[in-house]
């Protein structure tokens, strides 16, 4: 179902819908049909500001990551997790 809505659009907008519905042999409805349809499906991508952005984070990340073997990083967690465990931690105890 079709359904008619008005648009103002400045002349040089509408220059190249104009220029391009005839390059196209196609109707001027048509050409702006498959605008917005292109438009909305790549609207949900990054912006090549964002993809930089976050590549330069990603970048930096690994930059600093520790490089430290895997058995260091296993040993660490576990003395932290059985620190967490002591008593004293979350209910303190008195000590006589």
């Amino acid at each position: 179902m079709a359904v008619k809505v008005t648009f103002t659009l400045d002349e040089a907008t509408v220059n190249r819908l104009r220029l391009t519905a005839e390059r196209l042999k196609k109707p001027k409805s048509q050409v702006v049909r498959e605008a917005i349809r292109e438009y909305h499906d790549r609207s949900d991508r990054l912006s090549e500001t964002e993809r930089k952005r976050m590549l330069a984070a990603l970048s930096w990340y690994d930059a600093n990551v520790p490089k430290r073997p895997q058995e260091d990083a296993d040993r660490e967690l576990a003395e932290v997790r059985a620190a967490r465990r002591l008593p004293g931690r979350l209910h303190p105890v008195e000590w006589k």
